[in-house]
């Protein structure tokens, strides 16, 4: 991912170098005391969504991309206490539900499926969002 740590007043914060945390003003992650929450993540990569057509990888794609900044922040994927996805079609919860399984069965989070209208790119067919807590 190639990202970066910053430190700020209000927390530090975690920058994955992707187009529109600069264009939109936002970090991948903050870290607040022991919680890392991370921004939305879609699997697009240098500017490029990927896996067009196939929720499953862009599912992985995008955990992946969030636990890039779970593990910048110094935590990792056992510390992941929250994922929120989001996808656009209701035929597409049991690719990212088994793509989920897959990252993060171990580790039980909390999780919430939402469906969506729609999502920045109409090529991108989930986002994830992941919140980590350590003591």
């Amino acid at each position: 991912m190639g990202g970066n740590v910053g430190s700020h007043r209000s927390g530090t914060r975690v920058f994955s170098g992707g187009v529109w945390e600069e264009r939109y003003g936002y970090a991948r992650a903050v870290v607040v005391g022991p919680w890392v929450i991370v921004s939305g993540c879609t699997a697009t990569v240098d500017g490029e969504v990927q896996h067009v057509g196939d929720a499953y990888r862009q599912a992985l794609t995008a955990f992946g991309i969030a636990l890039d900044a779970v593990k910048e922040a110094g935590l990792s994927r056992h510390d992941v206490v929250r994922v929120r996805y989001f996808v656009v079609d209701d035929a597409h919860y049991d690719e990212v539900g088994r793509a989920h399984a897959e990252l993060f069965g171990d580790v039980r989070p909390a999780c919430t499926g939402v469906r969506v209208a729609g999502l920045i790119d109409p090529r991108m067919l989930v986002e994830a969002e992941v919140e980590a807590y350590r003591e």
